[in-house]
C-alpha cells in the first residue's frame, strides 16, 4: 500500500517550489531551515523519487516535482477551504437581491442558489428587472442589494466592473447580412431609443424592428432562433453567437458599468455575505474579461 501523503510535507514542498529556495521556504513558514529540509526529503522518500535538483543557489523542481506541485496546490486549498467554512459562524435573516435579467440565465443563478444551500440560516430571494425599477426597489425598502447597469456613469454604489453593450447575432443565420436588418428592441426603453436605435441610425444602416420584448432572455431567443440580431451584454452572450465588431460594421453600443447598489436603511451580516458573493461572481470582469 502506497505510503499516504501529509498535508504538512505538502505544504513545505509548495513553499520550497514557489521561491526556489529552502532558505526562504523556512522564513514564509517561520520554521528553520533543517526542519523544511527534513520535511522535503521525508517526501521525497515517501515517493520514492527526488522531487528537487540542488543547484548552488536555490533548487529547481525535477520532472517529477513538477507533476506534483497541481496535486498539491488542490490537497492545500480543499484543506484551506474546509478550514474556513468550519470555522465559520452561520449566517442569519433574510436577504433580498435584485439582478439584472442579463444574468439571470448565467453564471449568477448558480451563485446564489449555492449561498442559500451553504448558508441554511439565509432566506435568499431574487428579483429580476431592469436597473431603474431595481433602484426604486431599493428607496422602497424591497430589496437589500441591487445589481445594476450605468451606462451614463452616473450611479452611485460599489463598481463590480464593466461589461460592454455589444451587438449579437447567430453564427448560423447570420442575421446581420439581411436587409434590412432584423433588431430586437426593447418595450418603451429610453436606453433603446437613446443607445441602440440612434447607434443604427447614426450608423446609416437599413434596420427594421423585427423582436420586441421587455426582458434580455427574449433578445436571446430571438438572435439563437435567426429572428433578429440584439444588444447583449458581452459576459452574455449565448453559446452558438458572437460579437458584431466594427469590422462587421457594427461598434459597441455603451461600456455600461456593472454596480452594486445598497439598501440605505442597513445592512446585516448576512447582506454582507451576498455582497461577498456577488463581487466573486463579477471578478472576471473587473479583470478585463468578460
Amino acid at each position: 500500500m502506497p505510503t499516504p501523503l501529509e498535508s504538512d510535507l505538502m505544504r513545505s514542498f509548495l513553499a520550497v517550489a514557489d521561491s526556489g529556495s529552502v532558505t526562504a521556504a523556512a522564513a514564509r513558514l517561520l520554521r528553520t531551515q533543517s526542519a523544511v529540509s527534513l520535511q522535503i526529503k521525508r517526501l521525497e522518500e515517501s515517493l520514492g523519487q527526488p522531487l528537487f535538483d540542488r543547484l548552488a543557489r536555490g533548487v529547481v523542481l525535477t520532472p517529477r516535482g513538477e507533476q506534483l506541485v497541481p496535486y498539491a496546490r488542490r490537497v492545500v486549498a480543499l484543506l484551506d477551504e474546509a478550514a474556513v467554512a468550519l470555522r465559520e459562524k452561520p449566517l442569519v435573516g433574510p436577504v433580498r437581491v435584485g439582478i439584472p435579467d442579463e444574468y439571470s440565465g448565467t453564471v449568477l443563478p448558480r451563485v446564489l442558489a449555492a449561498f442559500d444551500e451553504r448558508q441554511e440560516g439565509v432566506q435568499v430571494s431574487v428579483r429580476v428587472d431592469h436597473s431603474a425599477a431595481q433602484i426604486a426597489a431599493l428607496e422602497a425598502d424591497e430589496i437589500d442589494l441591487a445589481v445594476i447597469y450605468d451606462w451614463e456613469y452616473v450611479q452611485e454604489g460599489e463598481i463590480l466592473g464593466i461589461d460592454p453593450t455589444v451587438w449579437v447575432t447567430s453564427v448560423t443565420h447570420a442575421q446581420h447580412l439581411r436587409r434590412p436588418v432584423p433588431v430586437a428592441l426593447y418595450f418603451q426603453s429610453v436606453w433603446s431609443r437613446d443607445y441602440v436605435e440612434l447607434s443604427l441610425n447614426r450608423l446609416g444602416i437599413d434596420w427594421r424592428a423585427a423582436w420586441a420584448c421587455d426582458m434580455a432572455g427574449g433578445f436571446r431567443v430571438a438572435v439563437m432562433n435567426g429572428m433578429a440580431i440584439a444588444p447583449l451584454s458581452r459576459s452574455t452572450i449565448p453559446a452558438g453567437c458572437r460579437e458584431l465588431t466594427a469590422q462587421d460594421g457594427f461598434p459597441i453600443v455603451d461600456n455600461a458599468r456593472v454596480v452594486l447598489r445598497r439598501n440605505p436603511r442597513g445592512s446585516s451580516p448576512a447582506v454582507e455575505g451576498m455582497a461577498d458573493i456577488l463581487r466573486t461572481a463579477f471578478a472576471p470582469l473587473r479583470a478585463g474579461d468578460p
